[in-house]
């Protein structure tokens, strides 16, 4: 991201004790600023060696830039330069981790911080909150100094919104939850909208990971432990050179879009096949405010019949074209596998059984396909769905569910038999006293003050721990009261996640981890009125829907729904179709599903 020419080194060096070797020469920093000036710099992350021991020698760098007079334009008024400091973006050991998240973040902040900066004049004197990828939001001055935690906050709102309705529909007593093996908030979320589907598994809590990757460059903040996978409703299908059949990771994008929106797709994708199988229903799609062509899906469909390699091994010639349901279907099956292996990624390869949990669906497209996909990984168990009120916009209604999030970290690297219960208290209380102090600040913006006023925000507390000679680390929450079990508690965290563990090998304390939370005020879900188990009052309609039977793929009489109109209590069996604005859900012959008091839908299959 920063070409070789705009890199600039400095003679000073901090060891790994912390001493200073070399002291900086604020004069050398001085002298850069014509360079920089001259470049038209409008962005600066500053990266030393073993900062995160020793910051001063970063800010001294700080403070010698912004002496600078910067002829940075931004809507006809001069801005100061952005400075990304590394000790403050990221205090951890790691050169090439830290230097890298630094750049992340001194790339995009400039962006961010004119982009907020208007936003918040726009909306004065309202406060504005942003999204992170942690799962908690931030304001916007703290958003424009640290751009980077912005980064995936999209599906990680999708995660917080999903965990609540869970929350909502399984620690009560849900409808249909009469079997033991429905264990609570242990839920899987599943993402697909148009280019991608996100998937993330809860085993109680919303999991986080400080190993992720934008765009091959590594970021090392804290954010919701989600893995992606090109599979979604515009995904494109096509015959590869051996002649298989594959689906994504291209996709159609949102213009021209699916065959079926009519705005000159000629490639089959995943709504393309679904609309054939008659799982959409061209006069139902967007709560009927956009009619699909089923022609020009079934002519996307034609053509791809014609590249399939026949019995004799050659492309098809037209008159011998596959029956297009049957080809329909092989589209979401490779689609469906794409986000089967997903989830076995985060849930199997991990040490967690998928049939323990239960696939919350959202996204426009994750409805139509949680039920199979439930089947794909429950084999003997009876699979469990959860279809939230509005899940197509369940995204943006987890940004307004997050809390007041900020995280702290701080390499230490200590022998865990050489550190005390109260050793540790002294080494979190640096981080404790700023993160109080930052969470009962006065946030200023250049739209006026935005007083966030946590005086007491929720302490989380966590470590990263390893054994000795190992180069990676597994983060162990210190549980309240029990500090001194964290060790035994690496073991076993060890054991869950790689299959074996060392109690007799030394570990390591590598980082502490500190997550300050302050409450937000939270939005009120309506109840439904109550309906009884007759749905009848929301079916709008019938038709045949093409489903998988032990004769094979046949279409099967299926009863149509406006979710709208579904009462709380109402029970539909499938096969089914539920029709709403943002989001079409498929329930399949065998399953069974029933509108809890909120409007979520719990669904159950054999």
């Amino acid at each position: 991201m920063i070409p070789r020419a705009w890199r600039f080194g400095l003679s000073e060096r901090v060891a790994a004790d912390g001493s200073i070797l070399i002291p900086l020469d604020p004069q050398a920093v001085a002298a850069l600023i014509p360079r920089l000036q001259a470049e038209g710099i409008e962005s600066v992350a500053v990266c030393f060696l073993f900062s995160f021991l020793r910051p001063e020698h970063e800010r001294l760098v700080r403070e010698r830039l912004e002496i600078g007079d910067w002829p940075i334009s931004n809507l006809h008024a001069k801005r100061p330069i952005s400075i990304s400091l590394s000790s403050e973006i990221l205090p951890e050991y790691r050169e090439y981790e830290r230097v890298s998240t630094t750049v992340v973040n001194a790339y995009v902040a400039p962006l961010m911080d004119r982009y907020l900066a208007r936003l918040e004049k726009e909306l004065s004197p309202r406060p504005l909150r942003i999204m992170q990828s942690n799962g908690g939001c931030i304001t916007a001055a703290t958003a424009r100094a640290h751009a980077a935690r912005t980064a995936l906050s999209g599906p990680a709102g999708g995660v917080v919104g999903a965990f609540e309705m869970a929350r909502q529909s399984l620690i009560s007593n849900s409808p249909i939850s009469n079997s033991q093996e429905l264990r609570e908030l242990e839920i899987i979320t599943f993402d697909m909208g148009g280019t991608s589907t996100d998937v993330c598994l809860c085993p109680g809590y919303v999991p986080l990971t400080a190993e992720s990757e934008i765009g091959g460059a590594p970021l090392r903040l804290p954010i919701i432990d989600i893995h992606t996978v090109g599979a979604g409703g515009g995904s494109l299908a096509r015959v590869d050179a051996g002649g298989a059949l594959t689906v994504g990771p291209e996709s159609a994008g949102a213009d021209p879009g699916p065959a079926c929106y009519g705005r000159g797709g000629r490639l089959v994708t995943v709504t393309d096949a679904n609309l054939v199988l008659n799982r959409l229903d061209p006069a139902h799609f967007l709560g009927g405010k956009m009619t699909l062509d089923r022609a020009a899906a079934e002519d996307a469909f034609a053509e791809l019949g014609r590249h399939l390699p026949s019995a004799t091994g050659h492309a098809q010639r037209p008159s011998a074209i596959s029956h297009q349901p049957a080809l329909a279907w092989g589209v979401l099956q490779v689609a469906n596998a794409t986000m089967e292996r997903a989830i076995r990624k985060i849930s199997v390869e991990r040490g967690y059984d998928p049939r323990d949990f239960t696939l919350v669906a959202f996204g426009g497209a994750g409805p139509l396909h949680a039920c199979e996909l439930a089947e794909r990984l429950a084999a003997q168990y009876a699979p469990r769905v959860l279809v939230p009120r509005a899940p197509g916009v369940l995204s943006a209604l987890g940004m307004l569910l997050a809390d007041l999030v900020k995280d702290y970290s701080l390499t230490v690297m200590r022998p865990a038999q050489a550190v005390t219960e109260a050793d540790l208290r002294e080494l979190f209380a640096p981080l404790e006293a700023r993160a109080r102090a930052e969470m009962a600040a006065d946030y200023n913006s250049r739209s006026g003050a935005e007083r966030e006023g946590v005086a007491a925000p929720r302490l989380e507390y966590s470590l990263d721990a390893r054994y000795v000679g190992q180069s990676f680390e597994i983060n162990v929450p210190l549980r309240e009261g029990q500090w001194g079990l964290v060790v035994r508690d690496f073991h076993a965290r060890h054991a869950q996640r790689y299959g074996h563990s060392h109690p007799d090998q030394p570990v390591e304390f590598v980082n502490l981890r500190l997550r300050a939370v302050g409450p937000t005020p939270k939005p009120v879900f309506e109840e439904l009125p109550a309906g009884g188990e007759d749905a009848s009052s929301a079916q709008v309609g019938a038709q045949d829907v093409w489903f998988e039977t032990p004769r094979g793929l046949a279409p099967q009489a299926a009863r149509l729904y406006q979710r709208e109109k579904l009462l709380a209590g109402n029970v539909i069996t499938g096969p089914a179709v539920i029709f709403q604005f943002d989001a079409t859900t498929l329930i399949p012959p065998g399953w069974q599903g029933q509108v809890n008091k909120l409007g979520h839908l719990l669904l159950t299959g054999v």
